[in-house]
């Protein structure tokens, strides 16, 4: 039950933070918002580190894994933030959403959890979810759809390593480090493409900090008490949160294809949890 809340929890923040990111695209390089989110992530992690939990952290003993998955992380994150400037956050979203199936596809190899013909049926199934959504030839294929997609796939990677990681290093220690990688890696080219932000992006960057630090804690400390891929189709709990606020604040709202390409992943996202419950049970 912990963990199914703690997902849940994840998966409620996150779109927030998709939200202020997409508000600010319209006026802010993507790369800019970037940073953004992982400069108030760290600044944000560090005081409740060094004031709470400095005395319990223990430095990691997988560097190079904490590494990857930042990077990996932060790959994903610019190709969601250029792809939610260009399209709706349901489409793209919905793209995204390859990534439980990712997991469920590669949890055998990196995690050694069993996934059977069925399951691999499903995660089949789900990639044509996706290919209903985008429609190749019938629609133009845009560099923003590509990106949304390549999101899906570069966090189910995201995913696996975080449940890795999880085993062996502390929570706070995961997700400063992650910060950290991102930080650095894109804190060079911030002289090059800065944009002075008003008093309300400031706050709005700031926000997107908080929701991504807050929603990740969430995510990481779920992956600590179950099985990547038994917690893989929770996530599209996320598609509520972001249509709501696609609606609300950007008039966008899903569009037949979209849905349909939706149900079809959703669906095999189903499928997969209660196979994988019915395994454990057996």
């Amino acid at each position: 039950m912990k963990a199914i809340t703690f997902n849940l929890l994840a998966w409620v923040m996150l779109p927030i933070m998709d939200g202020f990111a997409k508000y600010l695209s319209a006026d802010m390089p993507v790369l800019q918002i970037t940073w953004a989110r992982y400069f108030f992530t760290v600044a944000f992690t560090l005081p409740i580190m060094f004031f709470f939990y400095n005395k319990q952290l223990v430095w990691t003993d997988k560097p190079k894994l904490q590494i990857i998955r930042g990077l990996i992380l932060l790959c994903a994150n610019i190709c969601f933030f250029y792809a939610i400037s260009v399209i709706s956050l349901a489409k793209a979203l919905t793209l995204a959403f390859v990534a439980p199936l990712i997991v469920t596809a590669f949890s055998p190899i990196f995690l050694g959890e069993k996934v059977g013909v069925r399951r691999w049926t499903a995660v089949i199934i789900g990639f044509i979810g996706s290919l209903v959504v985008i429609r190749p030839g019938f629609v133009e294929i845009n560099l923003a759809s590509i990106a949304a997609l390549g999101t899906g796939v570069m966090y189910g990677f995201y995913l696996i390593i975080t449940r890795k990681l999880s085993t062996s290093d502390n929570p706070l220690l995961t997700l400063l480090l992650t910060g950290l990688v991102g930080l650095v890696a894109v804190s060079g080219i911030m002289p090059l493409i800065w944009v002075n932000p008003s008093a309300s992006q400031w706050s709005m960057m700031a926000s997107i900090g908080v929701f991504a630090c807050v929603g990740h804690l969430f995510l990481i400390l779920s992956l600590k008490y179950a099985d990547a891929s038994k917690l893989a189709p929770f996530s599209y709990f996320e598609i509520i949160t972001n249509i709501i606020i696609g609606y609300y604040f950007f008039s966008d709202f899903p569009d037949n294809w979209t849905f349909l390409g939706l149900s079809i992943i959703i669906m095999s996202g189903i499928y997969i949890s209660r196979r994988e419950s019915h395994i454990k049970s057996n």
